[in-house]
């Protein structure tokens, strides 16, 4: 595939976002700096917009921005009814989850899993998150590298350091205030740029939208009765629909990067509005990212043919700088980086929070006297920022395609576990340690063994929560000795205050 240069002009609105984001983060790095409260909380002063806003770009990002639009491209909008889930999702974590992580006053989300378990649950939530997430970097890294390197002959390695270096950077100063701002500059952004997409590609196709909407209808580019067949498992409507339930309740839940927000809010009412905004933001995504591709099918339906052994993945960025006018495309660029470093960001602040919380201040708080929590907690940035920039890297010698896939087959062996391990303790009584061990340790083999199966990665995340739940709850049913004072700590005692 011949290779288009980028342009001058398009160089010069991607630098200039780039210093942008440089320039939130060192805004934020003095108050950043006081103590880990304001690195990790903000000392609880964010507005609530500002968090859902922040909420909705870490666990979309560079994941919708690309690989959204490919799955429409490719196949129909049946995904789409994943992000239907969030309705059912925002008023039952409200109701169930947040008020537990607000009364326990949690840095990180694996506090819960202490006080109501065990230490080692602590330790194993807090690492398998880490370990998610460094994978998660790798992903959202290597996606930009396509946006570049399959229209430009620059360096991918300059690529990689220019997302993902520069990113560590702000992050470093900024702490979590800093991230989540970028994080709404990144959102607009975002959707911005996938709006100009979708509004200029349909300018450059001949009937306009008319011609949009007759080949989405006659080439099933929507839904239709296929989505409903229980014969085609990657695209069987109430699988999609129940897998991404579960893999939401792990981000929502689980994933200490999304519950990180719920105490930059001052209370737990703007905590819920934060919620409901990302819901309203999640519902959006719907039309204009899926959207996206639909138009992009069109364009290379009738207006030219897309090269021989095209990678899907980068069929975004290649339409971006072949078709759109200079200056939009460097603007339509930097929203794929900006997607891309909204979670990188938000990732690296909550494996660092993780590592001073759940590791550092719980187990070995007198052993590092000579070195404080804030640049312990940047030193921990620098280094999970590194190895997965490495990770992303290897990625891209990989050439790896359908990145939508991959992301949600790693979900399921690294998160969606923990979040049955929380379901099971929050709304049963008699959860002990011994039965979420099993069930945690049980659910990962399980996992893997379904996902060797390679049928759908919805598949994955059902088994994944339901073995860990029902397996934990068994087994804690049959060691009723090892259970431990639950008040203030279930949803039987919800309304209870807890004394550690």
């Amino acid at each position: 595939m011949n290779k288009t240069g980028f342009g001058t002009l398009n160089w010069v609105v991607l630098i200039i976002y780039l210093l942008a984001m440089l320039g939130v983060g060192a805004y934020f790095t003095k108050k950043a700096s006081k103590n880990t409260d304001s690195f990790f909380k903000a000392e609880g002063s964010v507005p609530a917009w500002a968090a859902g806003f922040s909420i909705y770009a870490t666990t979309l990002s560079a994941i919708t921005f690309m690989s959204t639009p490919e799955q429409a491209f490719l196949q129909d909008w049946s995904y789409a009814f994943g992000n239907l889930s969030i309705l059912l999702m925002v008023p039952f974590l409200i109701k169930y989850y947040v008020p537990f992580f607000r009364k326990l006053k949690v840095t990180s989300a694996y506090e819960y899993l202490e006080e109501r378990f065990h230490p080692v649950m602590r330790i194993l939530g807090s690492v398998l998150f880490m370990l998610y997430h460094i994978g998660r970097v790798a992903i959202v890294i290597y996606l930009p590298i396509i946006a570049i390197t399959s229209v430009s002959d620059i360096n991918p390695i300059i690529i990689a350091l220019i997302v993902g270096g520069l990113c560590i950077v702000y992050t470093f100063l900024g702490g979590i205030e800093g991230v989540i701002w970028s994080d709404v500059i990144q959102g607009f952004l975002l959707l911005g740029g996938a709006l100009l997409v979708c509004i200029l590609g349909a300018h450059y196709i001949s009937g306009g939208w008319g011609t949009i909407a007759h080949d989405a209808v006659t080439n099933h580019k929507l839904i239709s009765g296929y989505d409903f067949q229980f014969s085609d498992l990657s695209r069987f409507v109430p699988l999609i629909f129940a897998g991404q339930i579960f893999n939401g309740l792990y981000q929502y839940t689980g994933s200490q990067d999304v519950v990180q927000r719920y105490q930059t809010t001052s209370s737990m009412k703007e905590a819920a509005k934060s919620l409901w905004t990302n819901g309203f933001l999640a519902l959006i995504t719907i039309p204009i990212f899926y959207g996206m591709g639909t138009v992009l099918f069109s364009y290379y339906k009738h207006t030219v043919a897309l090269p021989k052994n095209f990678n899907t993945s980068a069929i975004v960025p290649y339409f971006i700088v072949n078709v759109l006018p200079a200056g939009i495309a460097g603007l339509v660029i930097a929203a794929i980086f900006a997607a891309a470093q909204s979670t990188v960001a938000s990732s690296l602040n909550a494996i660092s929070s993780c590592a001073v919380t759940d590791f550092k201040q719980r187990f070995f708080d007198t052993k590092f006297k000579n070195i404080s929590d804030v640049t312990l907690a940047r030193l921990i940035i620098i280094g999970s920022g590194l190895l997965s920039l490495a990770l992303a890297i290897y990625l891209m010698l990989g050439n790896t395609s359908q990145t939508w896939n991959l992301f949600l087959a790693i979900t399921g062996i690294f998160g969606v576990p923990i979040a049955g391990i929380f379901a099971v303790g929050i709304f049963t009584e008699k959860a002990n340690t011994p039965g979420v061990l099993t069930g945690l340790i049980a659910s990962a083999i399980i996992t893997y063994f379904v996902q060797a199966a390679a049928v759908s990665p919805f598949i994955v995340s059902c088994v994944s929560f339901i073995a860990a739940f029902v397996i934990s709850y068994i087994i804690s049913l049959l060691t009723p000795n090892y259970r431990k004072n639950i008040v203030g700590l279930t949803v039987s005692t919800k309304d209870q205050d807890y004394v550690k």
